[in-house]
């Protein structure tokens, strides 16, 4: 819970600076806010994205809501999530790396804590200060002691799961046995015939469920694991899909790529993404193999059908209540589609899944098997954008997303305003008619509002994780992977005219680079980065 000298030093600023936001806080009909999170959810995976999984009731949010076209995130998920949860830089919040990630020289440095330091003030902590319910079910990532678990951090309600992923049938860890929950701070433990989706939801219903006679509104953050790895979905739901990918996963890619321009969220000067060097052609796969590759599809697809399936089912809670009309809601991936595999991962995960998991054909999805979707799938996944998750290229940052919120005027819209994860704080916040946090012993916001941005232009933004950097300005970008991510120094793209980043500019526009190369310094200093060693880059 926030200080009591920051709670009301929040809401005091509140009354005072806006007139609105007093009202606010007394009225009775004050909007709820329900915010959803995916975890490694692909650009191109939802229906209303041009996908072929079946998610009718987060495309049914798209219809009554805005499908964002030019969403951003972190390349990866604990950073995303830091930005997402206070507005400003994930290197001041203390997710500057993973904190499964950090080298030698990043620790100990002031936002390289590995967990989410008190330099801003979050998203949960000024919600509560007006008077809100808040609860919290899903994927924490944001730190592993109580003093850093949701509880501490503004959430009134919470169950958490503390590491990055886990098992989705049972408590399966992703780098040791068992995956670590805590329920309102305390070490918690998960029930038998556990299913991820299911659970968090049934979880944040009971705790809608038990406050609502209060009549307070809530502010619910609802942070899913699937499709995050290790692919595993009940058989039945697998069974859905079982064929559905016979045409493999070089056709689904140009099937999803002209759907997602068909359906107005890409570009129309969107082109098919090339292979990554070294990965086979579908039809150069034994027989053997596009069965096995089939099957990962086929359950990653069960994945994002369920999850639809359990979104669905809090829709109807929240309408059977008479709640729904009144709620904004605000659904997003944290970053690009996972396009890592054993191989690319590093060793630690291969062991693991050794000792505690078998991966045969027949045992695929269950609760002790232990896969990615790799790299091919992936490319589908993002549709026409370059790389995938941990990567600072279009595939890697930019990620479906749609708001939805009472008084909208024109549902089934398309939002091509750009956007990042540090504007959610500022755009829920104005929609629920309450000011940003002013405490003069925290980090200013520096996302803005994605409804009301006004005429100003789009703000320069920049990214780095694990070295690999980013920054855009406008239509242009820069930027510059690693070596082991395939890069080979900076390069300059201009999105509208290539937004699927195939022509490097850098030599054909010098002047552009070094103005942008300035503006990333000015980033890197205000931001204090602090590069990772390249022994210990995870």
């Amino acid at each position: 819970m926030l200080p009591v000298k920051l709670v009301l030093t929040v809401l005091v600023t509140a009354l005072v600076l806006d007139p609105l936001a007093a009202l606010a806080v007394n009225r009775s009909d004050r909007p709820n806010v329900l915010l959803v999170v995916a975890d490694d959810l692909g650009y191109t995976d939802l229906g209303s994205f041009g996908g072929e999984i079946a998610t009718p009731n987060l495309d049914a949010l798209a219809a009554s809501g805005l499908r964002l076209t030019n969403f951003y995130t972190a390349p990866t998920c604990s950073p995303t999530r830091s930005m997402l949860l206070t507005g400003a830089d994930s290197h001041l919040v203390g997710l500057g790396s993973m904190a499964e990630a950090l080298t030698p020289d990043q620790r100990g440095k002031p936002g390289y804590e590995g967990y989410l330091n008190d330099r801003a003030v979050t998203l949960p902590e000024v919600f509560s200060s007006a008077g809100y319910r808040t609860l919290m079910s899903g994927k924490w990532h944001l730190g592993l002691e109580q003093e850093h678990s949701p509880a501490a951090r503004g959430f009134q309600q919470s169950f958490a799961l503390l590491e990055g992923g886990a098992g989705h049938l049972d408590d399966l860890g992703i780098e040791s046995p068992r995956a670590t929950f805590r329920e309102n701070g305390e070490l918690a433990e998960i029930p038998e015939h556990f299913y991820s989706s299911r659970f968090y939801t049934d979880k944040l219903i009971g705790y809608l469920e038990a406050g609502r006679e209060s009549g307070r509104p809530f502010f619910a953050y609802l942070a899913y694991t699937a499709p995050h790895w290790p692919l595993q979905a009940p058989q039945e739901s697998i069974a859905e899909y079982s064929g559905r990918y016979a045409m493999g996963y070089d056709a689904l890619h140009q099937q999803r790529v002209a759907a997602a321009i068909k359906a107005g969220v890409s570009p129309a000067n969107s082109v098919i993404q090339p292979r990554k060097q070294g990965q086979p052609a579908w039809d150069q796969l034994s027989d053997e193999q596009r069965r096995v590759e089939q099957r990962k599809m086929e359950i990653y697809a069960a994945m994002i059908d369920d999850l639809d399936d359990q979104f669905g089912r809090l829709m109807d809670y929240l309408a059977s209540t008479g709640q729904l009309d009144n709620t904004i809601i605000f659904f997003m991936s944290d970053n690009g589609a996972e396009g890592g595999d054993f191989d690319s991962h590093p060793p630690v995960f291969r062991e693991h899944a050794k000792n505690c998991c078998d991966n045969s054909y027949e045992n695929m999805g269950r609760a002790n098997s232990y896969l990615f979707a790799g790299p091919n799938w992936a490319r589908a996944s993002v549709g026409p954008y370059r790389d995938y998750k941990a990567h600072t290229t279009e595939g890697g940052i930019r990620a479906p997303a749609i708001v939805r919120y009472p008084g909208l005027d024109d549902p089934n819209g398309r939002l091509a305003t750009f956007a990042t994860v540090k504007d959610v704080m500022p755009t829920l916040l104005r929609l629920a008619g309450l000011p940003l946090p002013q405490a003069e012993d925290r980090l200013p916001v520096t996302g803005r509002s994605i409804l009301d941005p006004g005429d100003e232009a789009a703000p320069v933004t920049g990214w780095e994780l694990f070295g690999n950097r980013a920054l855009r300005e406008g239509d242009w970008k820069i930027v510059h992977l690693q070596p082991r991510f395939g890069g080979s120094g900076w390069q300059l793209f201009n999105l509208a005219e290539d937004p699927g980043e195939q022509h490097d500019l850098a030599t054909k526009q010098p002047e552009k680079m070094k103005q942008l190369l300035r503006l990333w310094e000015q980033y890197e200093q205000q931001n204090q980065l602090v590069y990772p060693t390249a022994a210990g880059a995870h």
